[in-house]
C-alpha cells in the first residue's frame, strides 16, 4: 500500500517505533526466562549425542533418553553425596576458623605468612589500609548487601532447578521440536536447512561434552594433587576438596574459567596455608594451564568444533560481554554454526556468481 499523505506516513512510522519499543521491553522483561530456556536447550543438545549413540546400539529412543537422563542424574547425585558432605565439613571448619583468622590478623601471624610468601609486597601498608577501610564501613549497607546476596543465591538455586526440568523436557522432545522447526522452512530449501541444522546441533553437543571433560580433568587432577600428592611432601592443603570443586566449576567457563579458578584457589591457599604451599600450588596451576591450553584443549575441542583459535577468543569475549556466563558458554558453538553457514551457503553462492 502506497501512502501519499505525509501525516499518515508519520503516523504509521510512529506506530512502528512504538511496536518495536514494546517488543524490546517485552524481551527485556522475559530475559531471565529466555536465559533459562537457552541454557536448557544448550544442555539438551549436549546430551543428544549420547542419546544418538545409544540409538545406534539398538536402543529405542525412549529407552535411550531414559538411560541418559538416569545416568546423568545418577552421576549428579553421586557427586552430591560424595563431595557435598566433604565440602560441608570443610566449610564448617572454615567458618570455625574465622575467629582464628581474626586473631591471626590482629597478632600479625597472617601478615607475616603473606610477607614471607610475597616479600616484594609491603603487607603492613595493606593491613593498615584494610583497617582504615573497616572503620569507614556502613554496617547497615552491609546488612542490605548480605540480604541481596542471599536473594541472589536463592534465585540461582531456583534457576538451576528450572533449567534442569526444562532440560529433561527438551531432551525428551528434541526430535519433535526439530521436526516442527523444519516444517517452517520452504520445502525446496528444507533438505539443505536440515543438513546444516543437524551439523550445528552435533557441534553443540560435542562442544558441551568436550567442555565438561576439561572441567572433570581439572577437578580430578586438582583433588589428587591437593589432597594426595602435596601432603606426601609435607605440604598439607586445607580444604582441598572445596578447592578442587572450585577448579571444576571454573573450568566449565570457557577461556577465562580455568585462570579465574586457579587465581581464587591460590589466594585461598595463601590465606590458609601461606608459604611454601602457596608457591607450589601456584606453580602447579601455571603448569596445568599450559598443558590444558596447548595439549588438552586443542585435542578435545578439535573433535568438537573446528574453530580457529583467534575466533574462539573473540567469540568468547563477545558472548561474555553480551550475555555473561551463558554467552561465554554458547559463543563458541555459535561461532562454529556461523562458520558452517558461511562455508556451505555463502561461499558456494559467491562461487556461482
Amino acid at each position: 500500500m502506497k501512502i501519499q499523505n505525509p501525516f499518515r506516513l508519520g503516523l504509521f512510522g510512529g506506530l512502528g517505533v512504538l511496536v518495536a519499543v514494546a517488543i524490546g521491553a517485552t524481551v527485556g522483561s522475559l530475559a531471565t526466562i529466555l536465559t533459562y530456556i537457552g541454557a536448557a536447550l544448550f544442555l539438551a543438545l549436549g546430551l543428544d549425542p549420547l542419546v544418538s549413540w545409544l540409538e545406534k546400539h539398538k536402543f529405542p529412543r525412549p529407552l535411550a533418553i531414559v538411560t541418559v537422563l538416569v545416568a546423568v542424574l545418577g552421576v549428579f547425585v553421586g557427586l552430591v553425596f560424595a563431595i557435598i558432605p566433604v565440602i560441608t565439613e570443610q566449610v564448617n571448619k572454615a567458618i570455625k576458623a574465622v575467629p582464628g583468622l581474626i586473631n591471626g590478623f590482629q597478632d600479625g601471624t597472617i601478615a607475616e605468612n603473606i610477607q614471607n610468601a610475597l616479600p616484594w609486597v609491603n603487607v603492613k601498608d595493606v593491613v593498615d589500609g584494610i583497617n582504615e577501610w573497616f572503620k569507614t564501613l556502613d554496617f547497615t549497607s552491609i546488612g542490605g548487601g548480605v540480604l541481596t546476596v542471599a536473594g541472589g543465591i536463592a534465585t540461582g538455586v531456583t534457576g538451576a532447578v528450572v533449567v534442569l526440568i526444562l532440560t529433561i523436557y527438551f531432551v525428551a522432545s528434541l526430535t519433535s521440536l526439530k521436526r516442527g522447526l523444519y516444517q517452517l522452512v520452504p520445502a525446496s530449501k528444507r533438505p539443505k536447512f536440515i543438513d546444516l541444522a543437524e551439523q550445528v546441533a552435533a557441534a553443540v553437543g560435542r562442544y558441551v561434552i568436550g567442555q565438561g571433560s576439561l572441567a572433570l580433568v581439572n577437578g580430578v587432577l586438582s583433588f589428587i594433587v591437593l589432597t594426595l600428592i602435596l601432603p606426601l611432601f609435607g605440604l598439607p592443603i586445607s580444604y582441598s576438596a572445596l578447592l578442587a570443586f572450585i577448579a571444576f566449576l571454573g573450568s566449565l567457563i570457557p577461556l577465562v574459567g580455568t585462570v579465574s579458578g586457579a587465581a581464587i584457589i591460590t589466594l585461598l591457599v595463601l590465606v590458609f596455608n601461606g608459604a611454601p604451599s602457596v608457591i607450589v600450588v601456584a606453580i602447579y596451576y601455571l603448569v596445568y594451564m599450559q598443558v590444558e591450553a596447548y595439549f588438552l584443549n586443542p585435542r578435545i575441542m578439535a573433535q568438537a568444533v573446528k574453530v580457529p583459535g583467534a575466533i574462539v577468543v573473540i567469540a568468547a569475549l563477545a558472548g561474555g560481554t553480551l550475555l555473561g556466563i551463558l554467552g561465554a558458554l554458547i559463543a563458541i558453538p555459535v561461532a562454529a554454526a556461523i562458520l558452517l553457514i558461511i562455508n556451505q551457503v555463502v561461499v558456494p553462492r559467491q562461487n556461482d556468481l
